[in-house]
């Protein structure tokens, strides 16, 4: 079993429909978004490496000092799998994209740091 990394993207198109929604429906949404999570993630709590969580603001460091940057990745979880393929078919249907303002969930091997 390979380890793999499942970023959440969402765009700041996505949060502006989000914005547009009346308090009652985002908290419905909400709800059933965190009930379907939840759900998602006991379904799959065998190959469930790290639960991950979401992410807030982002810093870049780099040669020339910190600065405040943004992206569009908004949370993560880490699975275990047998292949890319199969990893990437257990996020179909995910609630981050049926349900919250998410746009997609990108996938990739966490590799092994190699040897010297």
């Amino acid at each position: 079993m390979k380890n793999f990394m499942a970023i959440y993207i969402g765009t700041p198109d996505s949060m502006e429909k989000w914005k547009h929604l009346s308090d009652e429906e985002k908290q419905q949404r909400m709800q059933e978004g965190m009930v379907a999570w939840h759900g998602w993630m006991e379904k799959h709590s065998d190959i469930l490496v790290e639960s991950g969580g979401p992410l807030g603001k982002t810093k870049r460091i780099d040669p020339t000092g910190i600065s405040d940057v943004r992206n569009n990745m908004t949370g993560y979880t880490i699975i275990k799998a047998e292949s890319h393929e199969a990893a990437a078919k257990l996020f179909e249907g995910h609630p981050h994209f049926s349900i919250f303002p998410g746009d997609s969930v990108e996938l990739m091997e966490c590799m092994p740091i190699p040897t010297m």
